[in-house]
């Protein structure tokens, strides 16, 4: 076999375009189906059984378990699904792709996706040039479809050809009389040929040859097939590389899914292995080992006749040649038929347990995988990264899911702040509560910006009107979010001044000032709620919302008019009353934000 440079650089054009295909597919949906894509998800997804189902389709559809898995990465690096979501999906996946094997056992073929690449672009160009926006996505998206799949087609052509070499894997003939060893050997072998040719069904038709030729016994074939399973695994695992923690953990869910599925089946092999035997037995299709015997012992009594059969001998269709072929292809079709099954059996079993332990398996990738940074004081975004994708519809959905991430780290500075009040001026406490605070004040600095210029970036992508208005109220709310946390640095502040003027406040104005601290804690909370759920924004919690603000503007008016009351019946000093009254009227202020937050959802998030 000969590989060249240029086959190399083939291959890598092969990537390119696969990887472009999929960019476009994926912005051409997005723009095309826009909010509905995330509510499709969210349906598809809603438990961990429809989850699966997904994946089976998914695969089933595209028999690609390595094409869909690292959709599902690109998903979860978007904050369109959640990873025990996307643990239930791959799962499916795993089934979904033993639907190749069936075909290839039934049939003898894969079906062939890339034949009509070139006529779905043939139909697809016409309409590029539309002038409806949604049609115009639909041709990007059939188009980005067809290139995704030619690159896939190339790839396997300009991947070494180790299927029409098998002789590549004669070697392994020495390795088959070690017991379980062999069975270990084996297994590894499969699952790096499968890493390498990235093809668990091309690995399929290797395992199918090397039976044939008699180089290796069924339960062999069996090991080989074990191992192909985890080296499916490599392609998510890579596309996660440039995704955020949820994205590699995602990744790293789908290996220790097989990994541990492996682990359990080599645990009790031989017997599973009998196991598969007896089935394929008993829906006629005859023994599957009973070709490894078949062959060595044609080739140890009659080598001229193995010779023609297997090692490109010249032709002689003899009887005995003839007798011999067909024989030999009845069993080919056993052993089809029983990796097939083995493949399906595992796979089944391996769902039927891990779909209880999902939960289990979040709680291992988290730890296996953690956030960088554990501190609530440390400056993260969990959610936005340069992702896998570049495609803004999706992006967006990102930087929603960190805008709730920035308001509840700031709704996180009203407690502070309101300690603060209570906390002896000049102690140590003090100085310590205040520095936290003017922390995460500088924190939500950084995170608006951040979150600004993510917004910039997305914008800079095509969108559709809806999406474009988004990103501008989005940029809005990002805005009033970090006035928010002013206003409460604007409390420690006023504090610190108190400190310093040496002035004490008495009961009764610690009573207004947390009754104050309660009316916006609530408004905050309403606010958090709204901002959890963007795509369906209930009208009762923007009416909520509304009261909140009515009660905080009520209460700075009654405090305010009992203020000058109190300072000339001489309940406190003057000087106490101003910096009460500024704290009264900061936290006002931080209200005035909340709701300016809850307009802006109400003119541009809220279901017309």
């Amino acid at each position: 076999m000969n590989y060249s440079i240029l086959d190399f650089l083939g291959l890598l054009g092969a990537v390119g375009l696969f990887l472009y295909g999929m960019k476009v597919m994926s912005e051409g949906l997005q723009k095309a189906a826009g909010d509905r894509l995330r509510n499709i998800l969210g349906a598809m997804t809603r438990n961990r059984f429809t989850g699966t189902v997904t994946g089976v389709f998914i695969t089933a559809l595209i028999q690609s378990s390595s094409a869909s898995t690292v959709m599902v990465v690109s998903f979860v690096n978007a904050g369109l699904m959640t990873l025990s979501q996307s643990m239930a999906v791959i799962m499916g996946a795993n089934v979904g792709t033993t639907v190749t094997a069936w075909i290839i056992a039934l049939f003898g073929f894969k079906v062939d996706i890339s034949a009509f690449a070139l006529p779905l672009i043939g139909l697809a160009v016409p309409l590029l040039f539309s002038k409806k926006s949604k049609t115009k996505s639909m041709g990007e998206f059939t188009i980005g479809f067809a290139f995704l799949f030619m690159g896939l087609d190339m790839i396997s052509k300009y991947v070494p050809d180790l299927q029409s070499n098998p002789e590549m894997f004669a070697f392994l003939q020495h390795y088959t009389s070690m017991g379980f060893g062999s069975v270990l050997i084996f297994c590894l072998v499969g699952m790096l040929v499968t890493m390498i040719i990235q093809s668990s069904a091309a690995m399929f038709a290797i395992t199918l040859i090397m039976c044939s030729k008699g180089w290796i016994t069924f339960d062999l074939a069996c090991a080989l097939v074990l191992g192909s399973n985890i080296g499916t695994t490599v392609t998510p695992l890579l596309a996660s590389m440039s995704g955020n923690v949820a994205a590699k953990r995602t990744a790293m869910g789908h290996l220790l899914f097989n990994l541990l599925g492996t682990v359990w089946t080599l645990a009790v092999f031989y017997p599973f292995v009998e196991l598969n035997s007896w089935i394929t037995e008993e829906i006629g299709q005859g023994n599957p080992s009973e070709l490894y015997n078949y062959v060595t012992n044609l080739q140890a009594t009659d080598p001229g006749t193995y010779n023609i059969l297997f090692q490109n001998a010249l032709p002689t269709d003899t009887d005995v040649v003839l007798h011999h072929r067909t024989a030999i292809a009845q069993m080919q079709v056993s052993v089809s038929f029983g990796l097939s099954i083995f493949h399906t059996v595992f796979n089944l079993i391996n769902l039927s347990i891990m779909i209880w332990l999902t939960n289990l398996y979040v709680k291992i990738v988290e730890i296996l995988i953690p956030a960088k940074h554990t501190g609530d004081d440390e400056f993260q975004l969990k959610f936005i990264s340069a992702g896998i994708l570049s495609a803004s519809e999706l992006n967006i959905s990102q930087a929603e899911k960190e805008m709730y991430v920035f308001a509840e780290r700031v709704g996180r500075m009203l407690p502070m702040a309101q300690t603060l009040c209570h906390t002896k001026s000049g102690s140590d406490d003090f100085n310590k509560l205040y520095s936290r605070l003017e922390k995460y004040e500088e924190i939500s600095d950084r995170m608006e910006i951040e979150i600004a210029n993510y917004l910039n970036r997305c914008a800079e992508g095509r969108l559709s009107n809806e999406s474009k208005r988004r990103l501008t109220a989005m940029m809005a709310i990002d805005s009033e979010i970090e006035s928010i946390a002013d206003a409460m640095l604007g409390v420690g502040k006023i504090l610190l001044r108190k400190q310093e003027s040496r002035v004490h406040f008495n009961e009764e104005i610690y009573a207004n000032i947390d009754l104050m601290f309660g009316y916006v804690d609530k408004s905050i909370k309403v606010m958090l709620k709204v901002l959890n759920n963007l795509e369906n924004v209930d009208e009762h919690d923007i009416i909520a919302a509304y009261n909140r603000e009515r009660e905080i503007n009520n209460l700075r008016n009654q405090l305010r008019t009992a203020n000058v009351e109190n300072i000339n019946s001489r309940h406190y000093e003057y000087q106490s009353g101003i910096y009460y009254m500024d704290i009264v009227s900061t936290l006002e202020k931080a209200g005035d934000f909340i709701i300016n937050v809850i307009d802006t959802i109400r003119e541009e998030f809220r279901k017309r």
